[in-house]
This record gives C-alpha cells, structure tokens and sequence, in this order.
C-alpha cells in the first residue's frame, strides 16, 4: 500500500493535497461530501483550455525510457554539467547521482511500494518539505510527477539530485503559503526500499478502503489542478481496488463504505471525462452509479448534461426533471433545465421548418392566403346566382320527363 510509517503533511510532494484554503473550496467540486450547488459553474466548460491535455487513451502510458547517452548541461544547477541526464529530452527535468547506488539491476519497478528519503528546496535554497521515509507506489501519480518519473531510475540505495520545472510539480497553481507558482524545485532523493505491492486479495476492508480513498484523493488533486486525464487514471486505479476480489470477509459497513468510494469515484470520473468530451464514457459512468443508486443527484445532473452536449435534449430534459424533483431548491440544475428547454423548443423548431421543405409543403403564411382566396364569400354574386337558377332548371326538367313517363 501506498503508505508511510507517519501520516504526510497535507500539501506535500508526497500526497494530494494543495495546503490552501483555496484548494479546500475546490475539492467541494467533487464527489466527497460536498455542497451540490457548486458541483458546476456556469460556463465552466467553455473556459477550459484542454489544447495541450494529451488524449485519455495515454492514462498510464509510460515515458519513453532515458538513453544513458542523452546527458546534458543542466546549466548552473550545480557540479559538472555533463553528470547530469536529462530525463525526458526537454530540459525541463533532470536527475544528478550524488551517491552511487547498487546497480541497474537494483532499480524498483512499476507497481511496487518505494520507499524514499525527501529533501525538497525552491531555487532560492529554502527547504519546503522534507520527510525521512515517504512510502508511495511508482508508476500510481501518488506523487509529484518529478519524483514518479525520476525514482524509477534510482538504484537502490542511491541519491540524487532532482531539477524540475513547476509542469513537473506544483504548476501555475504552486501551493500556498510556502511554494509559489509557476517556480522549480531541487529534490534530494535516496532510494531506501522497494517491495511488490501488496496482494488486493488479502486487504482487509478498512486497508481496502484506505487505499481506494488515497487514489480517489489523488484523482480529486489532479482535477483541480485541471488535469483530467490523470484525474482519470487515478479514479480508475481506485475503482480497480474496489471492484478486485478478495478472501477476506468484509463486514456489512465496510461493504456499504466501499460502495460508497465507488460512487464517488464514478461520479467524480465521469465530471472528468466531460471536461474532456468524453461523452461516450462520461454516460457509462453516469448509468454505472445510477444502477446502485437511482436516485443520485449528481449522476442524473451529470447524464442530463451529456445527453444535452449530444443535442439529445428530449431525452435530457426528463432525467434533469428527475434530478430537480429530488432536489427542488437547487439553482444548478434549475438554470440548466431551462436551457435546455428553450434549446429543446428552438430545435423543435427547426426540425419543423425542414419537414415542411422536405415534403414540399407550402409555407403557413401562402397556404394561409390560398385558403383565404377559396372562401365562398370571395365568389362573384353573379355566378352564385347562375349557378343556382341552372341547377334549379335541372331539377324542373328532371320532374317534367318523370311525369311523363
């Protein structure tokens, strides 16, 4: 599992969390236990600017591996510049041995529990974090992304330098009060242990839920830095824990609690998956938590507005009526249903406007005035009445020949 022998400081590169107030507001966002009403702004979609997110079939794709050759200056971070590599080509982050480890051989692998010693210190040499035996698991984005992609290089027992770029640690959003944004951070790391995960099979329910609800943490940090795509990955990672088979014996209230990490993992991942327009799998999310909870608000909200971003608003409609009569104060989903059912109406509008082209059919305003035009009343009087006296003469005559026969 991924966890150290303390409890981390909240805010630090080991965990989830920001530290600020801030981040505390945004984590109500999610599904945790939050207040509805500021599930969804406004306009929030529209806002985003997911252009440099990669697609969600990259979740858990691993870097390309480091060529040992590919060392380069790391400018005047420290020592002699060609001791240090660069890890992923881009000069944005880079790793220096300081002492030298056990061999290749001895580096950990993906999916195992690392255990490491932290030293973390902004440019200006002031240490923002430090804990002598962080415990996570590598490859998971339990961490900062500097030290998931630089510990699987560590041979144990080895320490190192770490030079990273804020895309790396903390981004344009730092963490408050200590690291500011959009700054690098030099990481001083030794590797100190490296063990298998342990077996799903064997947590018990309290372990379980521990570890599903550290991911889902995890997934909700990444959401609010806005990066869905590991917000994604690290809810499925959580699901996957739930949802693995076991031999041990849970008890009815860890059962409950686990189908409770799991509905709001799955809501919290389809809200990622709308903000990437994943709609196919953002409903399928939807549909899952419905099928244990029908009358969940934030699954039906979340379905009604997929359906709608497919233009599929008769089917919307209904389902955000559901949600609002379930939940009738709530200003959310009150100025959403109303969109839609002008969307609705105007769409309806159109579509009769083009049937009506399609068939060939005349517009209301001329089949109107041809009506108009065919009205008796519109008939010359001198016609009605030779019309009249013809036929009169007709029967005259038919009553004539009858008599005579």
């Amino acid at each position: 599992m991924a966890s150290s022998g303390q409890e981390p400081r909240s805010g630090s590169p080991g965990r989830a969390g920001t530290g600020t107030e801030a981040a505390a507001a945004d984590a109500a966002q999610l599904d945790t236990a939050e207040d509805f009403e500021v599930l969804e702004e406004e306009g929030e979609e529209d806002e985003d600017d997911l252009s440099e997110l990669p697609p969600l079939e990259e979740v858990g794709r691993p870097p390309a591996p480091p060529r040992e050759d590919a060392e380069q200056g790391a400018g005047d971070a420290a020592g002699d510049p060609q001791e240090w590599l660069d890890v992923l080509g881009n000069g944005l982050l880079k790793k220096k041995t300081l002492v030298p480890g056990q061999g290749v051989d001895s580096r950990p692998q993906k999916g195992q529990d690392v255990t490491i010693r932290l030293k973390a210190t902004l440019e200006d040499g002031t240490v923002v974090e430090e804990d002598p035996a962080l415990t996570f698991t590598l490859g998971d984005c339990d961490v900062l992304q500097a030290l998931d992609l630089c510990v699987q290089l560590l041979e144990m027992g080895e320490t190192a330098l770490i030079v990273s770029d804020a895309k790396y640690c903390y981004g344009a959003q730092g963490r408050s009060p200590d690291i500011p944004p959009n700054v690098s951070l030099t990481l001083e790391v030794e590797l100190l242990a490296a063990q298998d995960a342990p077996d799903l099979e064997l947590l018990s329910g309290k372990e379980k839920i521990q570890l599903a609800n550290r991911k889902r943490e995890r997934g909700n940090f990444f959401y609010q830095q806005a990066d869905y795509v590991l917000a994604i990955n690290s809810y499925d990672i959580a699901l996957r824990i739930v949802g693995s088979s076991s031999k041990v014996d849970f008890s009815p209230d860890e059962e409950a609690e686990l189908l409770d990490v799991k509905v709001k993992c799955l809501n919290n991942l389809a809200a990622s998956q709308l903000k990437l327009d994943h709609f196919k799998a953002a409903l399928k999310s939807c549909n899952q938590v419905l099928e244990h909870q029908p009358g969940n608000i934030k699954a039906l909200f979340r379905k009604g507005k997929v359906l709608a971003q497919q233009g599929e608003y008769r089917e919307a409609i209904p389902i955000l009526k559901a949600a609002l009569k379930l939940e009738p104060s709530n200003k959310t989903i009150h100025a959403e249903l109303s969109k839609l059912v002008k969307k609705h109406a105007d769409q309806r509008n159109v579509e009769t406007e083009m049937y009506r082209k399609m068939l060939g059919n005349p517009s209301a305003t001329s089949t109107s005035r041809k009506c108009k035009d065919k009205l008796p009343w519109s008939i010359p009087w001198k016609w009605l009445f030779g019309a009249t006296a013809i036929a009169l003469g007709g029967v005259a005559l038919s009553v004539v020949i009858a008599a005579r026969n």
